[in-house]
């Protein structure tokens, strides 16, 4: 066989692995609490202003020390439309002024679906998000764009799920509680990137 056709064969063997390595992979975040990690992949591609700004917390150590503080449940939510979510984040405590409100990316923007394991922020008004995020028990389709948990109708922003832990999360947000209050919270000991 002739030299140049001979490299041209392992040239057509060798592109699809060097486009297999060339390809990112979404930054993968872990959870660390008491009970056992949460693993969660961030859609930075799919919601690069909401997953950015999460990761960006992650290496700025805003969640270390924080919790998982609220559970809703059918039990124990008062809007007709219900839902299941663990929240966590720093309980909307607003010591740290240098964390903005980001822009609202809806799942119409996205394309990132409420389902089981998906995580979101929470929000007041759309553009509202800083802090505190959710994570789905179950589908929720109601929080998705057009969904009818808030009057709005922009829904919130998704923009990840978790991989490993989800026994865990169920297991956070079936505890104890005072109403949507966990008593005692779910200490967050640290939040890495991995």
């Amino acid at each position: 066989m002739k030299r140049p056709i001979r490299i041209f064969l392992c040239a057509l063997v060798l592109i699809p692995f060097i486009g297999i390595s060339c390809q990112k992979k979404n930054p993968v975040i872990e959870i660390q609490t008491p009970k056992g990690n949460i693993i969660i992949e961030l859609y930075i591609a799919k919601a690069p202003v909401t997953a950015g700004n999460f990761l960006k917390m992650v290496k700025d150590h805003v969640l270390d020390g924080r919790s998982f503080y609220r559970t809703v449940r059918s039990v124990n939510d008062t809007n007709p439309v219900k839902i299941s979510v663990l929240q966590g984040g720093t309980q909307g405590k607003d010591s740290l002024p240098d964390i903005k409100p980001i822009e609202h990316e809806t799942t119409k923007m996205t394309g990132i679906k409420h389902l089981d394991g998906v995580i979101s922020m929470a929000r007041t008004t759309p553009g509202s998000a800083r802090t505190e995020f959710f994570i789905c028990i179950g589908d929720q389709p109601e929080l998705d764009f057009g969904g009818r948990r808030n009057p709005d109708g922009q829904g919130f922003a998704a923009f990840g799920k978790v991989i490993e832990g989800m026994t865990l999360v169920q297991e956070i947000w079936q505890g104890p509680a005072a109403g949507q209050k966990i008593d005692p919270p779910m200490r967050i000991h640290k939040v890495v990137v991995r």
